[in-house]
């Protein structure tokens, strides 16, 4: 296939997923969809579609292929260090009372939409299982991480670990993760039917989050996005995704293991660092604009890495 061809079969993978944020965007510029839909949309996907997705997708796996211990500890690994490598620049960068905004912005993905929509985009039900096992990884790390990083620069915050521990352990994703290894190890086969109206539920899942996400991007935060926001989009999308695919390729890591990884690495910011930091007492703004921007160039950065990555025969 020659680069031409390959480059438009990129494309293929992530196109679709863009176009429904996209999409998003445009129904609620026309008035179409409200913040009452958003908001009832997100919470049934969030409690309902997406767990349901997950649950599906690994029973349906071969747990022998898709769950990757190794993979999962490089995740939770790589996560870390890309924690501390942005702490450490913020320090070096950014002001005292923003670093922890920043910091968050710079490392927490949207892995549980973007990057699980570009897996099951790129890899099928292998990138969907892959994935939901790894979203337990995302959900602890990033939780914790976020916490740590804002509660050190909002004075009178502190991390109350007892409430962040109550609300993993019973985040609808965990739950879902939780469920479904035992009844795949022990090969237990839902009715035909059941699987049935749980694959109809489940097929709302990428679509109304995708369009969810589009709805809830700001043009104006965009065009306000300062020298800070810029900063801490571009370690998002280049820098922290080209490290820990470049350690991941070093370990042994390659094909659609180091697809999904990278997919996972190079998501933009989740829209959940936006509501810890508002909770945190943070700079809201700063975090709505790393959101809005990232999320824009994800469009672009992510495309460019899979084809990169497919070029020089990695993935």
């Amino acid at each position: 296939m020659g680069l031409y061809e390959l480059f438009f079969a990129t494309l293929e993978i992530t196109l679709p997923v863009f176009a429904m944020v996209f999409i998003g965007l445009g129904l609620k510029r026309l008035g179409w969809i409200d913040q009452a839909f958003i908001s009832t949309a997100s919470s049934l996907v969030f409690k309902a579609t997406m767990p349901t997705l997950i649950f599906l997708s690994i029973i349906r796996a071969d747990l022998d292929t898709t769950l990757n211990p190794a993979m999962l500890a490089f995740f939770a690994l790589a996560t870390l260090g890309s924690f501390l490598l942005s702490w450490g620049w913020a320090i070096l960068r950014v002001p005292y009372a923003d670093r922890g905004v920043y910091v968050q912005g710079a490392f927490r993905g949207n892995c549980g939409i973007v990057g699980l929509a570009l897996a099951a985009g790129m890899y099928g039900d292998y990138g969907l299982s892959a994935g939901g096992l790894l979203l337990g990884v995302v959900i602890l790390t990033y939780n914790a991480f976020s916490v740590i990083v804002l509660a050190t620069y909002q004075e009178g915050k502190s991390a109350d670990w007892r409430s962040i521990a109550s609300h993993i352990a019973r985040n609808p994703l965990i739950l879902a993760v939780v469920a479904a290894i035992p009844v795949a190890a022990l090969e237990l086969r839902l009715p035909g039917w059941a699987m049935t109206s749980g694959q109809y539920f489940a097929s709302l899942t990428l679509p109304l989050a995708l369009i969810c996400i589009g709805a809830t991007l700001s043009l104006g935060s965009i065009r306000a996005s300062g020298s800070l926001a810029m900063g801490a989009s571009l370690m998002k999308m280049i820098t922290l995704p080209v490290v820990a695919i470049l350690a991941a390729w070093l370990v042994g890591f390659e094909g659609r293991e180091l697809g999904v990884l990278f997919l996972f690495f190079a998501s933009p910011t989740a829209a959940a660092a936006f509501v810890m930091t508002k909770a945190m007492g943070g700079n809201a703004a700063l975090s709505a604009n790393i959101i809005a921007l990232t999320t824009l160039m994800a469009s672009v950065t992510i495309t460019l890495g899979v084809f990169a990555l497919k070029v020089i025969g990695w993935i």
